[in-house]
């Protein structure tokens, strides 16, 4: 049954049915009580994109993608998605993925907010500096940050603990003995990335242990990336005996070097890999301790709640800030200082 359909059987005009149906207040409480009956009676579903329309509301949530990243690789971010997605869905709210390159990132933002193509944004990736939070702000535009920046209190978040996830890898190689500790991570103008490699040099620092520069390496958000940096630190004498990776992508090109090199995991050489390894990995039967978060799928369902709370207006803004906790998980690939 349509709008037209539903006004007739009430005999109401369709302006009517249509300003009960969305709660206008010149509709009385008596009219909107008896228009919401007949539509559930009758089986009335209304025209999504009309609704949107007379709304003026796009009844999606966007979040841009830079084409460079390693995210589309990466099978957690998929399952960031999928939680979103079946968040988003119980208010009939699609999530929008709109690609665009570094430097039009922005350009893409404004297409978007211009067009009126999306009510809200998801701002993944967070930097440390960061202009799309900036001009979200400057606009008025909902949004929530998949992260936090150097400057998190004006604004609404999800983010991981991402300093305690490294320090408990630290503590735990300690435990095992490890003096001699190498570090791989993604670029620091990403704030996670930051944050992680800050959270390995107060874990160093609490110990007693001075780090060796040499062993902290960049290693990007690859498998290839991982794996190149992993070969050119096994290729010299001088080498850690434990090492943590800030990112799964290059933490299972690290391990696949490592295994390609015939290391003993654990043994010659202890790995701890912040986020583990990727379901769809080539390691089948590698146990990797890790720093684990929770599900990424659950953190996608958490996210969705605090864009649907952000999308309201009505929430103090400390509800809308998230930090969740990270914890270790053992495996088989770190191991007691054999040196």
């Amino acid at each position: 049954m349509d709008l037209k359909a539903l006004a007739a059987s009430l005999n109401l005009s369709m302006t009517t049915v249509s300003r009960a149906l969305n709660g206008y207040s010149d509709v009385s409480e008596k009219t909107r009580q008896r228009v919401a009956e007949a539509a559930k009676e009758l089986g009335y579903q209304p025209n999504p994109i009309a609704r949107s329309l007379a709304l003026g509301r796009a009844n999606a949530i966007g979040i841009v993608h830079p084409l460079e990243d390693g995210d589309v690789a990466d099978p957690r971010f998929l399952d960031v998605v999928a939680g979103l997605t079946e968040g988003l869905a119980p208010k009939q709210m699609d999530l929008l993925i709109a690609s665009a390159t570094h430097k039009g990132e922005l350009d893409t933002y404004e297409r978007l907010v211009h067009g009126k193509r999306v009510d809200g944004f998801i701002v993944a990736r967070t930097k440390r500096q960061d202009e799309r939070i900036e001009y979200l702000l400057d606009e008025g535009v909902p949004f929530l940050a998949y992260g936090r920046s150097d400057d998190c209190a004006r604004y609404p978040w999800f983010d991981f603990d991402n300093e305690a996830g490294a320090r408990l890898a630290v503590e735990r190689l300690v435990s095992l003995g490890h003096k001699r500790i190498g570090y791989l991570y993604a670029a620091q103008h990403y704030n996670f990335a930051y944050q992680r490699r800050m959270g390995f040099l107060h874990g160093l620092e609490q110990a007693g242990i001075t780090p060796n520069e040499h062993w902290l390496r960049p290693a990007g958000l690859s498998r290839n990336s991982g794996y190149a940096t992993m070969l050119a630190m096994l290729d010299e004498a001088d080498r850690p005996t434990a090492l943590i990776v800030d990112n799964n992508l290059a933490g299972e090109g690290a391990v696949r070097a490592l295994l390609d090199r015939g290391v003993s995991l654990g043994r010659e050489l202890s790995i701890i890999i912040y986020d583990g390894s990727p379901p769809d990995t080539l390691l089948a039967g590698v146990n990797i301790t890790s720093v684990i978060q929770p599900t990424q799928q659950n953190a996608g369902q958490h996210m969705a709640r605090l864009i649907r709370m952000v999308m309201e207006g009505n929430h103090p803004l400390e509800d809308l800030q998230m930090l969740s906790q990270p914890a270790l998980q053992i495996g088989e690939s770190d191991g007691p200082c054999m040196d």
